[in-house]
């Protein structure tokens, strides 16, 4: 069960990581431009993910980003078993409270931050966990990074400069 729980951690970081730099992929002008037109196409987008999640990181709320990832990931799962699994696993990373049990924050993933209405629907579902347990929760997750967050990214200096290179290089060619 340990051995299937670290395979899962790290088939979700190797997921995770910054997108090779190759020419495949990396996003056009248009995308990178597009992403400043709506939340939902900086979303959709691999490259876009990657790059907010860099800007979330600088943010110390990388954790949201994660947590939405993950609970897109459990969404595509139909295996009861691998949906208990998984469905335990965000609630420890992203939503439990520390029990003294468990190990030191800093050797967790960070918790995000939920309403206590989200966090009691969560706490009667993962009685029976889904693939649509978190649902609640990673709405409110969305939104706030939404809110919060997209509107920074697009005045900061990662955006910024990468809208810069994209579009230089590009005139280039």
């Amino acid at each position: 069960n340990e051995d299937r729980e670290r395979a899962w951690r790290a088939s979700r970081e190797t997921k995770l990581e910054n997108i090779p730099n190759c020419e495949a992929a990396k996003p056009t002008p248009e995308e990178v431009q597009g992403w400043a037109q709506s939340f939902d196409k900086l979303m959709k987008s691999p490259a876009g993910r990657n790059v907010f999640r860099e800007f979330l990181r600088t943010e110390y709320s990388e954790e949201n980003m994660l947590f939405w990832l993950a609970c897109e990931e459990l969404k595509t799962e139909c295996n009861k078993h691998t949906i208990d699994e998984k469905a335990r696993m965000i609630y420890e990373d992203y939503i439990s409270i520390l029990s003294p049990k468990e190990p030191p924050r800093s050797l967790r993933a960070s918790q995000v931050s939920l309403d206590s209405r989200v966090r009691e629907v969560i706490n009667r579902k993962m009685q029976e966990p889904s693939s649509h347990t978190f649902d609640d929760a990673q709405l409110q997750i969305y939104t706030l990074m939404h809110r919060d967050s997209y509107p920074r990214f697009l005045n900061s200096a990662i955006y910024k400069s990468l809208l810069q290179t994209i579009s230089h290089s590009s005139s280039e060619s």
